[in-house]
């Protein structure tokens, strides 16, 4: 059963005069000392009845690309056949989920592709392009790099790090199929990259 929160009725001292207002605390004007008596009162079991309850997060890689994680299997061998062809469809499937986006966005420009007479609106689609070209070119860098991950696949270089040589993870390589770096050489990596940028 849902309850309904409702504004205390105790008046409370304003924190400028230290006097008694009679404003309620649920009063849309309400000064600061209002503000820490309405904290004071409130509890994580009021937050959970205002909160509503969503659903279990769905988003990531694999939900896009209906993949499911890998199983490893006790005492498998790291990188064995199965899992480069794991790794090698899902990076297929993403390559092919980005070339259907880049075709859908030459057909929508083609499609809205109209000169209107009023400059804001001219601007305003200017803009969306502008938009829509610079994801596109971010995501032509990212087929880029998923060809060289398959080639990589391809020579059995694949899940390896290649600043120290250890084992990248199943995990992470399935956050990120792409990664060249374990996660301590990455974080390094953008400790270095911090310093020097400042």
């Amino acid at each position: 059963m849902k309850r309904r929160l409702e504004p205390l009725q105790k008046p409370t001292k304003d924190w400028r005069s230290g006097e008694s207002s009679g404003r309620l605390l649920g009063s849309p004007n309400r000064g600061f000392g209002d503000f820490a008596a309405a904290s004071s009162s409130y509890s994580v079991e009021n937050e959970a009845l205002m909160m509503p309850k969503s659903a279990p997060d769905k988003t990531g890689l694999f939900s896009i690309h209906g993949f499911t994680p890998y199983k490893e299997k006790k005492g498998e061998e790291y990188m064995n056949e199965n899992q480069r062809e794991h790794f090698r469809n899902l990076l297929l499937a993403w390559k092919r989920e980005l070339m259907e986006e880049v075709d859908r966005t030459m057909s929508h420009m083609k499609d809205e592709a109209s000169n209107p007479p009023d400059p804001a609106d001219r601007a305003s689609q200017e803009e969306a392009f502008s938009l829509e070209l610079r994801t596109r070119d971010r995501e032509r860098k990212l087929i880029k790099k998923i060809d060289s991950t398959l080639e990589l696949i391809e020579n059995d270089d694949y899940g390896y790090c290649d600043a120290c040589g250890v084992e990248i993870g199943i995990r992470r390589l399935e956050a990120r199929p792409t990664a060249t770096l374990c996660v301590d050489c990455k974080t390094l990596d953008e400790i270095k990259e911090k310093q020097i940028s400042g």
